[in-house]
């Protein structure tokens, strides 16, 4: 009788051990999850904020200057890469006729309205992929500075 009762409480013991195994294996999937979302959110804040202050450098050349950059090496920013490692998109924008004749395509909102008639500023995202019209599914993780500075954030929120 007493072998019986020890039996018992090992096969109990180890049922509580196996339950106390997969709880934890659980709770460390759910604390995994919440890591890549937190990881992948202080990128885009990441991004935001050297694109504001790649911007302040901007509008501080074109207040000495008068005139907008031709690229990022002008501010001393020509080697800055975005928090996936690829450098941030920067286009000077003339007007309708110098875009036509290749100094580059105007990024559109969902209306194919420009975003921005002084200069262009944005990261490619995650995925590295971009095209002009935000509306197409490899823009949407860009992040963008658009409205003439009136706005900086993902794509997906413009």
């Amino acid at each position: 009788m007493n072998t019986d009762l020890k039996a018992i409480n090992s096969e109990i013991t180890l049922i509580n051990v196996m339950i106390a195994i997969v709880i934890i294996g659980v709770l460390v999937s759910f604390a995994i999850l919440i890591f890549i979302k937190y990881k992948k959110e202080a990128r885009i804040e990441v991004a935001i904020t050297e694109m504001k202050i790649i911007e302040n450098k901007i509008v501080s050349l074109v207040a000495k200057n008068g005139e907008l950059p031709e690229d990022l090496s002008a501010i001393g920013l020509g080697k800055i890469t975005d928090p996936w490692g690829r450098p941030y998109k920067y286009q000077k924008i003339f007007n309708s006729d110098d875009v036509k004749d290749g100094k580059g395509q105007l990024r559109k909102d969902q209306s194919q309205h420009p975003i921005n008639t002084d200069f262009d500023l944005y990261s490619a995202g995650r995925d590295g992929k971009s095209t002009a019209p935000l509306k197409a599914k490899i823009s949407q993780d860009d992040i963008i500075r658009a409205n003439n500075g009136g706005f900086m954030g993902l794509v997906c929120n413009y």
